[in-house]
C-alpha cells in the first residue's frame, strides 16, 4: 500500500524537525548542515505524504456517512472531489519517489565547443552561450564566464560557463551532445543553407568530497596570455595550463589578470572534466541495465538542430518540434524543450519502477 511507503519519510521528516531543535547539534555546524541537506532534500514528499494520508482519512470518513439521512449527499459529492485529488496525489509522489540523481542541485560548468562548419560554427557557439545565459537569468540562476576562445570571426571557438544555482544540474543536463544548425550565413551571398555542429559537455561542479586529486599528479605551466584581453595580454605570464598525468587531461585557462586565480579556475574545471568521467562510468553500467536513453552530457550524440530558415527546432531523442526557434534563442526560453525532455525521462523511469 502507497500509504505504507510514505510513512517513513512522515517519520524521518518530524525526526529531524525534533534534532534540529536539540542544542548540541546546534552547535555543531557539520551536523546540522547535513541534517537540514536531509530534511531539504525529502521536503517535498513528505508534504505530499502528509497530504495523501489526510486525504485516505477524509475518504474513510466520509465512506462512514454515506448511510447519514442528512449528511449522505453532501459526503457523496465530497468523495467525488476527494477521489480525484487522491488520483492526482499519487500520480505526484510517484514521480517523486524516482531515486534522484545525485548531482540534480549541484552548479555546473557548461562547455560548448565549435565542431564542423568552421567560422559559422564559432559563430553559433556564441549565439547558443547567449541564449544559454538569458535562461540562466530568466531561473535566478548566477554565471561566469571560466574561460573562452574567441573565433577569427565572431563569436567562440570553445567556452566554458559556470552556472551556480539550486537544481542547475537538474535543468541542463540533458543539453549535453551534438547541437547542429541550418542557417544562411552572412557571407554566404547565394543565400545557401550551410549546416555546422558544435558540442556541448554538461559537468556537474565537483566539491571536494567528490573526487580527489593528489598534487602530484599534477603537471602546472605558466605562459603568456594570447588573444583577446585587454592590454594586459601577453605582459605577464598569468595564463596556466594544468595536466592531469595519470588521464592526460589539459585544461588552460588565461582569462584571468591573476597567474593564481587562472590556477585556481583550471583545476575547478579539471576537477569537473574528473568527476563527469567518474559519473560517465557509473551511468554506463546504470543504462546497461535498463533502457532509457535521453542522455546526460554524450558529446558525440546529436541530440538537436537549430533550423533558422524554417524557424524550427527539433530535438531528435524526444521527436520534439517547435516552430519558435527565433523566441526561444533570443529570449532564452528553453523551459519549453527542458520540460518534455524532464517528462519523458520520468515517464521512462515510471515504466522501470
Amino acid at each position: 500500500m502507497l500509504a505504507d511507503k510514505l510513512k517513513p519519510f512522515v517519520k524521518r521528516y518530524e525526526e529531524i524537525s525534533q534534532l534540529l531543535t536539540n542544542s548540541e547539534i546546534i552547535s555543531d555546524i557539520a551536523q546540522m548542515t547535513a541534517l537540514s541537506k536531509e530534511q531539504s532534500s525529502i521536503e517535498e514528499i513528505y508534504y505530499a505524504s502528509k497530504k495523501y494520508i489526510d486525504t485516505l482519512k477524509s475518504i474513510e470518513e466520509n465512506k462512514i456517512l454515506l448511510e447519514d439521512l442528512e449528511l449522505g449527499d453532501l459526503a457523496k459529492d465530497e468523495l467525488k472531489e476527494l477521489e480525484s485529488a487522491k488520483i492526482s496525489l499519487e500520480d505526484e509522489i510517484k514521480i517523486l519517489l524516482i531515486p534522484k540523481d545525485p548531482n540534480d542541485e549541484k552548479n555546473i560548468f557548461l562547455e560548448l565547443r565549435a565542431g564542423t562548419g568552421g567560422d559559422e560554427a564559432a559563430l553559433f557557439v556564441g549565439d547558443l552561450t547567449g541564449s544559454y545565459l538569458r535562461y540562466a537569468e530568466n531561473r535566478g540562476y548566477k554565471t561566469e564566464i571560466v574561460s573562452s576562445s574567441e573565433g577569427s570571426a565572431g563569436g567562440f571557438k570553445e567556452i566554458i560557463l559556470l552556472i551556480k544555482g539550486k537544481g542547475a544540474y537538474s535543468r541542463l543536463k540533458f543539453e549535453g551532445g551534438t547541437h547542429r544548425v541550418q542557417r544562411v550565413p552572412a557571407t554566404e551571398s547565394q543565400g545557401r543553407v550551410h549546416t555546422s555542429a558544435i558540442t556541448v559537455a554538461v559537468m556537474p561542479e565537483a566539491e571536494d568530497c567528490d573526487i580527489e586529486i593528489n598534487t602530484n599528479d599534477l603537471k602546472i605551466d605558466v605562459m603568456r596570455s594570447s588573444g583577446h584581453g585587454g592590454q594586459s595580454v601577453n605582459t605577464t605570464d598569468s595564463a596556466v595550463r594544468v595536466t592531469h598525468i595519470p588521464t592526460g587531461l589539459v585544461v588552460v585557462n588565461q582569462d584571468g589578470k591573476s597567474q593564481h586565480k587562472n590556477k585556481d579556475a583550471a583545476i575547478k574545471v579539471l576537477k569537473a572534466r574528473l568527476y563527469e568521467m567518474q559519473e560517465n562510468e557509473r551511468l554506463e553500467k546504470e543504462r546497461a541495465q535498463r533502457k532509457d536513453q535521453v542522455g546526460t552530457g554524450d558529446r558525440s550524440g546529436r541530440i538537436r538542430t537549430y533550423n533558422y530558415p524554417q524557424n524550427r527546432i527539433s530535438d531528435h531523442r524526444i521527436n520534439l518540434t517547435l516552430h519558435r526557434l527565433d523566441a526561444i534563442m533570443t529570449g532564452g526560453l528553453f523551459d519549453e524543450i527542458i520540460d518534455p525532455l524532464i517528462a519523458h525521462h520520468q515517464a521512462q523511469a515510471l515504466k522501470e519502477e
